[in-house]
């Protein structure tokens, strides 16, 4: 039910939210009006690459707003052409469309994937997505996760998402027709609870597409920006995708995602995409801030290394209360509980005096962790031993 609060009564209900108002926070920490301090292990849910309140976001902010806001997606502006010269520059695509969700670029992938089987593959339409995954909550883009009930959400649903397997080649193999112009996965599945494509898969997707004449499309909203440790998770199987979407980290806590193609791929007609606030200068300022930050030399490197870090605690934390272990890649990972007391853990872990800690439970029996790709061992270390205690002395 919608809170009873009166301050909290003019926003629509979408979900249940703690009865709390956060008012400010700095790199991996938040403060509500009440003044107490929350560690942040969620981070907006892998947006906050940076952290909160960074300085560079701030500056770029600060620095735009004082030029120039949105000219409008009819004009070039400087920052947009930056940020799409240097995502070209450190990928394997040629061109770029700027969107403010990720949602938004999944969409315009499905679309420019469906233009594509119009235009060269006789009116092929079909992507193959897969069980458990989200790509977000637009029509199309529910249609095309594998999020348990969604599929009677809305109807009637957008057609042409066959679902496979992840991990299970000859399941991807069976459902490819001559409808079929596309797979579309995440390299590491967030939502289903940090399972990871392995590279293997990944590279027996891009020879079947090869193979078959069809897209390989990575959903990299949550994946990419540094979050697995390199600069995109395609990177870890060493494969060529032909479209990818970036979102979340991208701005850095801005509404800012992009959509990326290689050009043999390119092919919307004017009037085909667009947006009215799309690659505007202040959002994709941020964006160039953020890229600049993650690309300066051993940021990535430090990455690796918390990521190896928080792994191995969370893998010896798991041994030592006899959980189910831990997986992920990077700085994007899940601990697997030995029952269904996720949710439990993460409302105590908020409640949790003098000091807060903010988990996120994507399953039931599961924690997802994405802290800020510049949260400090030492953060890494008072995570897991609060965690440690909560676990430890639930009823």
């Amino acid at each position: 039910m919608q809170a009873s609060s009166p301050q909290h009564n003019s926003l629509m209900w979408v979900t249940d939210r703690p009865d709390l108002v956060f008012s400010h926070g700095a790199g991996s920490w938040l403060v509500d009006e009440q003044g107490k301090r929350y560690l942040d292990f969620v981070q907006g849910w892998a947006v906050n690459c940076l952290g909160h309140a960074p300085d560079a976001i701030r500056q770029a902010l600060a620095d735009q707003a004082g030029r120039l806001v949105n000219p409008s997606p009819g004009f070039y502006n400087r920052p947009a052409l930056e940020l799409a010269a240097r995502l070209t520059a450190h990928s394997v695509f040629d061109r770029v469309f700027f969107a403010n969700s990720g949602a938004e670029a999944n969409e315009g992938a499905i679309k420019l994937a469906r233009k594509w089987g119009q235009v060269h593959k006789g009116g092929a339409f079909e992507i193959v997505t897969f069980d458990n995954g989200f790509h977000g909550r637009t029509l199309a883009t529910m249609s095309a996760s594998g999020k348990a009930g969604w599929d009677r959400l809305f109807a009637p649903q957008v057609p042409g998402f066959p679902k496979a397997r992840l991990n299970d080649i000859d399941s991807v193999a069976a459902l490819i027709g001559a409808d079929t112009v596309a797979v579309m996965l995440e390299p590491v599945q967030g939502e289903a609870g940090v399972v990871p494509a392995t590279d293997t898969f990944m590279r027996d997707l891009r020879a079947l597409a090869d193979e078959k004449g069809l897209l390989l499309i990575v959903d990299e909203v949550q994946t990419g920006i540094g979050r697995t440790g390199k600069l995109f998770a395609y990177e870890h199987a060493g494969v060529v995708p032909d479209i990818m979407t970036l979102g979340k980290g991208l701005g850095g806590g801005v509404p800012l995602a992009a959509l990326l193609a290689r050009e043999e791929v390119c092919c919307f007609a004017a009037g085909d995409q667009g947006g009215t606030f799309n690659g505007n200068p202040l959002l994709t300022a941020v964006g160039v801030a953020v890229l600049d930050t993650i690309l300066a030399p051993g940021f990535l490197d430090a990455v690796v290394a918390k990521g190896d870090y928080l792994a191995t605690r969370l893998a010896s934390l798991s041994a030592e209360l006899g959980l189910g272990g831990e997986r992920g890649r990077g700085l994007l990972r899940a601990l697997v509980l030995a029952d269904d007391s996720a949710p439990a853990i993460v409302a105590r872990a908020r409640q949790r005096m003098p000091e807060g800690l903010l988990l996120n439970a994507p399953r039931p029996n599961l924690l997802r962790f994405m802290p800020a790709l510049t949260v400090s061992v030492e953060e890494i270390d008072l995570m897991v031993g609060w965690l440690a205690d909560i676990v430890g002395s639930r009823p």
